[in-house]
């Protein structure tokens, strides 16, 4: 599924592979003309800006705004210690269906998340888990929106292409720095506790907040 491969590209870092890739990733849209217009506030940017004021914007958005944050569960858990063993129930989903994490990202960062979705069958293998997890994505839409900022159309066409209805999301718990530096900090041997598997085996992921109504899917 090319588009959610579009979608994971564009919300990636700017480099200039991205910026020279970008007449490709045009190409990739015709098929999908509603999309394609609906990212054109982001394309263009892309397009019509030096490296530098791309970088530049991305890190001020992603890295230095944590409502913006592009860590799924950053949004839901906090710095909690439920944070951790989510992330060990979405790697277990990725390795699952075949995909082997590379490099030092967390599972839970969007464009990786979008990545999974694209090795998928189909959309009834997508779907399911674009709605679990459109709550905190259309939770991010909604803050980039609020800023008037460029990626907030991504999230837009995500919101689109999910069959549930987002709902609103609560605040996510706040530990003190000494809980989260013990919880998240690398231990001794350099390993992220987080990415530990805990005891008991893999649950369901839970993309939204335990108890709460999900929405009906949408026709």
């Amino acid at each position: 599924m090319k588009h959610y491969r579009i979608l994971s590209a564009v919300l990636l870092y700017p480099e200039p592979e991205l910026v020279a890739a970008l007449p490709e990733v045009e190409a990739g849209l015709d098929a999908r003309p509603g999309m394609r217009a609906a990212l054109r506030p982001l394309l263009t940017h892309l397009a019509n800006e030096d490296l530098i004021t791309l970088q530049q914007y991305y890190v001020q958005t992603f890295d230095r705004t944590p409502s913006h944050s592009l860590h799924l569960f950053e949004h839901i858990h906090g710095e909690s210690r439920d944070r951790g063993q989510a992330m060990v129930d979405l790697m277990e989903e990725y390795k699952k269906h075949g995909l082997q994490m590379e490099g030092d990202e967390l599972p839970d960062f969007v464009p990786l998340f979008l990545e999974f979705l694209s090795q998928l069958e189909g959309e009834l293998d997508a779907g399911p888990l674009l709605g679990d997890a459109v709550h905190v994505l259309a939770h991010i839409g909604n803050k980039l929106a609020a800023n008037g900022n460029v990626y907030a159309c991504v999230f837009d066409v995500l919101e689109q292409l999910s069959p549930v209805l987002a709902e609103e999301l609560s605040e996510p718990p706040i530990k003190d720095m000494d809980e989260a530096l013990e919880t998240f900090g690398p231990g001794v041997d350099g390993v992220e506790p987080l990415l530990k598997h805990a005891p008991g085996g893999a649950q369901p992921i839970n993309f939204y907040p335990q108890g709460a109504h999900r929405a009906p899917v949408s026709a």
